[in-house]
């Protein structure tokens, strides 16, 4: 029986929007993997990558995600980068289902394009690229990311679909594989 869903995808594919209105219309609990390191820390994710590097985030993000695969009935909206370890991904098919809400370069650069806390983005010299550079970042981080996102237990599109609809259509495919 599935009991825990691992939400994985790029940034700015919906997996924190979606996550807990998913968790809310399962009954279940919905945890942010990168706020509750965010709490732990008792500081931002962008502040704990440039103070103490990325082996020191995904260190502590495998440890919180070890520690939240414990509980059942929860819907866990994961880092973007989460899945770039083999181990994680190990853990989570282990313990419930990996739902990958794919999106597209374009699409990523339109949610992306003036946030400035993302890590992986910001860190080289993103900030000013323009339109056409920085969605060839994104296609670079997603080309190197796609053998992991492929492990997913269910692949979702997210472009251009309302969240209702696609909230609906996940709460199926769960309810559905229970």
């Amino acid at each position: 029986m599935i009991n825990k869903i691992y939400l994985t995808g790029f940034m700015g594919s919906g997996k924190s929007t979606i996550g807990p209105i998913l968790a809310n219309t399962l009954g279940w609990d919905f945890y942010d993997l990168d706020f509750v390191i965010e709490k732990k820390e008792g500081k931002k994710v962008s502040k704990i990558f440039e103070e103490k590097g990325e082996e020191y985030f995904r260190k502590l993000e495998n440890e919180t995600l070890l520690e939240l695969s414990e509980k059942d009935n929860l819907i866990i909206a994961l880092g973007g980068g989460t899945v770039t370890s083999q181990s994680n991904i190990d853990l989570m098919k282990k313990k419930g289902k990996i739902i990958y809400l794919k999106i597209s370069p374009e699409s990523a650069y339109k949610r992306l394009r003036f946030k400035r806390d993302r890590p992986v983005l910001t860190r080289d010299n993103t900030v000013n690229l323009e339109k056409d550079e920085f969605i060839k970042k994104i296609d670079e981080l997603l080309n190197k990311r796609k053998k992991f996102y492929e492990q997913a237990d269910i692949t979702i599109e997210t472009n251009n679909i309302p969240m209702g609809i696609l909230v609906d259509k996940l709460a199926k495919l769960i309810q559905f594989n229970k």
